[in-house]
């Protein structure tokens, strides 16, 4: 049966994982679309392509039909051109067999086009081993890391994950399974061009750097924003504009994950209009209504503290 025909009108069966969990916490199988969607849905995309042979129009409709842009993934990863539709197939068989549901791989595909053509056992295995071993992460949790960021599958793990994992840990990440779900996109980032630059950076501005390991500890998405676009323009609106300092971001390292023109300037504006003083993390952490009771509590503190005419 091809296997555009086989995703239409079957739901695949999500294998257990190989350490099988209690079946309350074992992932539960996914089931696509009805069949008779798919099965339309094949009809259809069928129509729109060419004359092309057989195996290449299976190929285009599985990848369709799981929610992958098959020209966009092809620009991306031109060995797809000459991927055979079985070894596809095996690596969404593997993938399925570590718990991830059939909706999750137009994403997972669509970000990383290169797990198209890879390798089960060189590329693919060592991963998840990498995740268990090294994180800690229990084999009934892969997908919660996956879908957070599907990139983990598409790295390296002795030339990209180890030696981020081993500078995170020497700056004091101690605790690898919150790093896995709560920041695995930090465990794909470049030691040598993204997280040492940044962190020089910050240590640029007037602190020592154990100071600025303090701050992406409490902070680790500090390590995601760019310099110019992000750390540049929101420190000199701080002390330009607001009149603050490097003690400032020490002690609300937050500062720089709030949007300078939506969220900073604003809030900023408004409480120097209304003359009020207001602590960073008071002033950007609050909701807009929470931010607006804040002001006019301040107001009305004011009119009582002034003498009666």
């Amino acid at each position: 049966m091809p296997l555009c025909s086989f995703y239409a009108s079957t739901s695949l069966p999500v294998a257990k994982p190989h350490s099988v969990p209690s079946s309350s916490s074992r992932p539960s199988c996914t089931a696509v679309p009805a069949p008779a969607t798919l099965t339309a849905a094949a009809a259809a995309l069928s129509l729109h392509l060419p004359e092309l042979p057989s195996r290449v129009k299976d190929k285009i409709l599985s990848l369709e039909l799981m929610g992958v842009d098959y020209g966009r993934a092809l620009a991306l990863n031109p060995a797809l051109r000459d991927a055979a539709p079985e070894s596809i197939h095996a690596v969404v068989a593997f993938l399925q067999s570590r718990g991830l549901h059939f909706k999750d791989l137009g994403r997972v595909f669509g970000m990383c086009p290169s797990l198209l053509t890879a390798s089960v056992r060189a590329d693919l295995r060592p991963v998840f081993a990498f995740l268990t071993d090294d994180l800690g992460v229990p084999d009934t949790a892969y997908r919660r890391v996956v879908v957070k960021c599907p990139r983990v599958l598409a790295c390296s793990v002795r030339d990209q994950l180890r030696p981020a994992l081993l500078y995170l840990r020497r700056l004091g990440f101690r605790d690898g399974r919150a790093l896995a779900f709560q920041d695995p996109i930090l465990l794909v980032s470049s030691v040598e061009r993204t997280m040492i630059p940044k962190l020089d950076f910050l240590a640029g501005l007037g602190m020592s750097r154990d100071d600025a390991v303090a701050m992406v500890l409490r902070c680790p998405a500090l390590f995601t924003f760019s310099v110019e676009r992000n750390y540049k323009p929101k420190f000199e609106y701080l002390v330009s504009v607001m009149g603050g300092g490097v003690d400032d971001i020490k002690a609300f390292p937050q500062y720089f994950t709030f949007s300078l023109d939506k969220r900073i300037a604003p809030r900023h504006r408004a409480a120097a209009d209304a003359g009020v003083a207001m602590p960073l993390p008071d002033m950007l952490k609050a909701t807009d209504d929470e931010f607006r009771e804040m002001l006019d509590k301040e107001l009305e503190l004011r009119k009582r503290k002034q003498p009666a005419a």
